[in-house]
């Protein structure tokens, strides 16, 4: 609630000034909020009552709704009711609760789920609505249940929804990494090609999503017990959807290596003088077993992704798919089944054309691309 500011005016009765007179400078959305309150908070025959006393005191209905704050077809339609003794059927609903919110509440109330319990001295890190409701106790005084809470922000549109894990985007060479990998894909020849590259476990533990069933039924996935895990590498060109992939037991360079073999049966050395991979920044990517892999193999060359930026990488969705269509509450009891479930689907389903995230195409990283270009047309003109 805003602040009203009281001014005091004296009164003159027979000229001689009479102290004591206050007139309130109430800001207008404070008024308004005001006079919604006063007639949310009175409904039927609360406001019957007031309306036929000040009637049997001989005041006129215009006189009666400008006291009371209401319409005066509000003073006819109680009057009415009176003589055909049909009060009742006024009722007396009470308000909504959010509706006795005050401004100065309401500002308090987004600052709180904003902030979090933790900002103001609580130990949770998230704002449910029972320590809010504490909060709002001890600040204002005001005590109100969990339940009432929860329906002032069902009143305001706020909704209990999970959160969004998000990836740093801290790398000072984001833009410059961004650029190389579209440059490369724009501007390779018909002897060349680009894949995106990276590495999945495949957990015999079931991941867990949501599902259709019927009300009051829940769905129950058995564990394993003991949980197993293959790694699954894969190479995607986006242009075709085409893919390269091969399983093993674990995320080692040995699979990295695999992997790019599979490349070089893939695309001999006679049709395809180059073969860029688009990787992550993790270790087995830049072990020295690659390094010496890459040697022996001038025509590959690998480049690496920002870090922390999955959303770059296009083979992440084909990875998506896999969980959804094969790991996502799969009933299987053994990981031999389960891997060969992902090597069937990745046979049988694509190809995968996926298009190139935006955060290729920001001005930052369209900057850098002109001028790799430019560097790459200069040595061309001498």
């Amino acid at each position: 609630m805003g602040i009203a500011r009281v001014a005091t005016l004296p009164r003159y009765r027979g000229g001689i000034p009479v102290p004591g007179s206050t007139i309130l400078d109430i800001p207008p959305p404070e008024q308004d909020w005001m006079l919604a309150a006063v007639r949310r908070g009175r409904h039927g025959s609360l406001l019957a009552l007031p309306v036929l006393r000040l009637g049997a005191a001989g005041r006129t209905p215009p006189e009666i709704a400008t006291f009371l704050f209401c319409a005066r077809s509000s003073v006819s339609r109680m009057v009415h009711a009176y003589h055909a003794q049909r009060l009742d059927a006024l009722g007396a609903t009470p308000p909504a609760p959010a509706a006795w919110l005050s401004p100065s509440l309401r500002r308090s109330l987004v600052a709180w789920l904003r902030k979090g319990p933790a900002a103001y001295g609580g130990c949770r890190t998230r704002g449910s609505c029972a320590p809010l409701a504490a909060q709002l106790t001890l600040q204002r005084g005001i005590a109100v249940s969990a339940s009432t809470r929860r329906r002032w922000l069902h009143a305001r549109g706020w909704g209990w929804k999970r959160a969004q894990l998000v990836a740093r985007a801290d790398d000072p060479e984001r833009g410059e990494k961004l650029a190389r990998s579209r440059h490369t894909l724009e501007t390779r020849g018909k002897r060349a090609v680009v894949r995106f590259a990276d590495e999945l476990d495949i957990h015999l533990l079931p991941k867990v999503g949501s599902q259709w069933r019927p009300p009051g039924e829940t769905v129950q996935l058995v564990t394993p017990g003991q949980n197993q895990k293959h790694s699954l590498a894969g190479a995607l060109e986006p242009k075709t959807g085409r893919r390269v992939h091969c399983v093993g037991l674990r995320q080692t360079t040995a699979r990295c290596r695999a992997l790019l073999d599979r490349l070089e049966g893939r695309y001999p050395k006679a049709q395809f003088a180059k073969v860029s991979v688009v990787v992550d920044n993790y270790g087995i990517h830049q072990a020295k077993a690659v390094e010496r892999w890459r040697a022996a193999h001038p025509r590959f060359e690998l480049l690496f992704l920002p870090t922390y930026c999955p959303k770059a990488n296009p083979i992440e969705r084909a990875f998506g798919e896999v969980q959804d269509k094969c790991t996502r509450h799969h009933p299987r009891k053994r990981i031999a089944d389960l891997v060969w479930a992902v090597a069937r689907h990745l046979l049988t389903n694509g190809p995968w054309q996926y298009k190139l995230s935006q955060l290729y195409y920001t001005p930052e990283v369209t900057a850098a691309v002109e001028r790799l270009t430019t560097e790459q047309q200069l040595p061309q003109a001498a």
